[in-house]
């Protein structure tokens, strides 16, 4: 048993390391455990040598054991020191590895120059490795070595986080096996006569170490690690169960059971166990074509969906590639849809997907006919085109905000550039203006309308790409409109103001200011040289009980019109373009006065909108909301006309 435990040892070896050595690929850490796993196989093949009668062969090959722990020391460094955090510690053992192999392989020679292992005979009169009195220092430095290197591991548990922290654990855990196992290998060296029973399970300390190490990195192992724990637990049933009829077939009269060895039992159903395993998938295949007729779903397919719907960047897209890969599979038309509900398609083999609160859902519909192979398709692609739509629908979401953090940005640093601009065009100006002085008086007030031109246009820029820092007070409504009517040039305009005298606005009264002068200027532009030109300013107060009793704060909705009966404004300027800045069609305008407007009624939390229902050709409306207490009620109107 121990000689086949060893060569199973030196088995796996080789098998790992060949495995690491092809997965590894640049990755220094899996090489030189690798190079652990291949000094492990020649160090177990060393004891079936001595078992065979090659003694001077298998002591020279366990002799070289100090390099199993050089090479373990060697991926402890690399693998602690491996990611974006190095350690100045770290960086120095590793640079003194190629001095710890080069000691290594010394320690290795001298102890085959003075002899520092021999062999005794165990119990069957086979030979077993024992270390010399001058033997003693190779295992000393051999254990030095490997506490360096669990040393090395302590301290990269202590310094990582996450995976490779639990990896490093894994380690430790395992470590502690391998010292358990390794332990009965020195019981002759010291004069215990126990026959090193523990080193038959030496096989498992390999394979449990290179599963601990890899198992997040390369993640194909774990479902090789899935089947052989499967297996393992198998093997123990059937163990247990062979034990239990050895038992009692003997007792139930079963004598011909009950004289059959437990061995050949045991060998019987292991033989079994193969045979189950090897026609396994043959037989899953054919039942589920039995069962599914016409399903082909296996995971190139799935892997092959999935890959082709992350490609998928909007969601014509995603329908279009959708549409292809399952019509491709089962070779007929499905047309997919998405909803916001769940509603029933009259179309033939149709995929609804919809969206939820608890996220993204599908309905099949039309599949009635369908083979079950067919239906079970579309229920896996379906499943799989919904996790498809949420990482689509969370892509746009980051993409859209991603953008608009980024047109934000841009407007920003516009409007820093145009305030810039316009404080260095006020020098120009200035210049020009005195300049003008010594014109002819026809030229002189020429060069002063288009300096008020351009005056008037650096100061709408200064207002729209400057901050706005609201200083809010109660402002009369009235009072305000009226002022700025009696200093505007309202010519032959006749205009009407029909707002109560006790309604006052919680606002910043010089921005409230600017929307008003900006909204009559641009009503008398329009007016100028047109018979029976009007203008018609109202304001109404609607309140709303937020909370449903009657108390004396509550909120109010005041409704501000200004109304003319100037051209209607073009079907192309209206809705939000209107407000958009230098979209104007007033001539001499600069295109910021109701871009200006938006902006300090969206500050005040309001609203501004043209409102095409009114009996006036031109109306625009704003809605400001806030607390006032003890509002007057409607119809307490006060009317002022010219």
């Amino acid at each position: 048993m121990f000689e086949i435990a060893m060569l199973v040892s030196s088995v796996c070896g080789v098998f790992v390391a060949v495995w690491l050595l092809w997965r590894a690929k640049k990755q220094g850490e899996l090489q030189a455990l690798a190079g652990f796993a291949i000094m492990m196989a020649i160090w177990c093949f060393g004891h079936v040598a001595l078992f065979q009668g090659y003694e001077d062969l298998g002591i020279h090959i366990i002799l070289a054991n100090p390099l199993m722990p050089t090479f373990f020391l060697h991926f402890a460094i690399l693998f602690v020191n491996s990611g974006a955090a190095k350690e100045a510690m770290l960086d120095r053992l590793q640079k003194a590895v190629p001095w710890f192999y080069a000691t290594s392989f010394a320690v290795v020679l001298h102890s085959w120059w003075i002899g520092a292992g021999g062999a005794i005979s165990t119990f069957d009169t086979r030979s077993f490795f024992v270390f010399t009195d001058a033997g003693t220092w190779n295992l000393a430095y051999t254990v030095l070595v490997g506490m360096l290197a669990h040393g090395v591991l302590l301290f990269g548990w202590y310094r990582h986080t996450g995976n490779k922290k639990r990896s490093i654990l894994a380690m430790f855990g395992v470590g502690a096996w391998g010292l358990l196992l390794a332990t009965s290998f020195v019981f002759p060296s010291f004069g215990i006569s126990w026959f090193p029973y523990p080193m038959l399970l030496l096989p498992s300390y390999l394979l449990l170490l290179v599963y601990g190490v890899v198992r997040y990195q390369i993640l194909s192992v774990n479902a090789f690690a899935n089947r052989a724990l499967l297996w393992l637990a198998m093997m123990l049933v059937i163990l247990s169960l062979i034990a239990v009829i050895s038992v009692v077939s003997g007792r139930l009269g079963l004598q011909a059971l009950a004289d059959v060895p437990s061995w050949q039992l045991w060998l019987y159903s292991s033989l079994m166990l193969v045979m189950s395993a090897l026609i396994y998938q043959p037989l899953n295949r054919l039942i589920s074509k039995l069962i599914y007729p016409g399903a082909a779903l296996n995971e190139t397919v799935l892997e092959t969906w999935s890959s082709q719907l992350k490609e998928a960047q909007d969601w014509p897209q995603l329908i279009t590639k959708g549409e292809h890969l399952l019509s491709s599979q089962i070779r007929q038309k499905v047309r997919i849809t998405l909803s916001n509900t769940d509603k029933e398609e009259n179309t033939k083999l149709a995929l609804q997907v919809f969206r939820t609160e608890s996220g993204w859902h599908f309905s099949l519909f039309g599949w009635e006919d369908a083979s079950p192979g067919m239906r079970l398709t579309a229920d896996v692609f379906a499943s799989l085109f919904s996790t498809s739509c949420g990482l689509l629908d969370r892509s746009l979401a980051l993409a859209a905000a991603e953008r608009k953090r980024l047109d934000e940005k841009h407007l920003v640093e516009l409007g820093s550039l145009s305030a810039a601009m316009a404080h260095e065009l006020r020098n120009p100006l200035n210049i020009i203006a005195m300049a003008a002085y010594d014109t002819p008086p026809e030229t002189r007030q020429h060069i002063q309308t288009q300096l008020q031109r351009a005056d008037r246009l650096v100061s709408d820029m200064l207002v729209y790409s400057g901050g706005l820092n609201l200083q809010i007070s109660k402002t009369p409504l009235r009072a305000l409109v009226m002022s700025i009517l009696a200093q505007a040039q309202l010519g032959d305009i006749e205009y009407e103001v029909s707002i109560d005298e006790s309604l006052e606005l919680e606002a910043d009264a010089q921005r409230l200011q600017q929307v008003f002068i900006n909204l009559i200027d641009n009503a008398v532009a329009f007016l100028q040289n047109q018979s029976n030109a009007k203008l018609f300013i109202e304001a109404a107060l609607c309140t709303e009980d937020t909370n449903g009793i009657e108390e004396k704060t509550e909120q109010n909705r005041v409704i501000i019109q200004v109304h003319n009966n100037g051209p209607a404004i073009e079907s192309s300027l209206k809705g939000e373009v209107l407000f958009q800045p230098f979209m104007t069609k007033r001539a001499g305008g600069s295109g910021l006065g109701l871009a200006i407007v938006r902006r300090i009624v969206d500050a005040h939390k309001g609203t501004i909108r043209h409102v095409e229902n009114s009996n006036w050709p031109v109306t625009f409306e704003l809605t400001l909301f806030q607390k006032i207490s003890n509002p007057f009620p409607l119809g307490e109107n006060t009317n002022d006309a010219k």
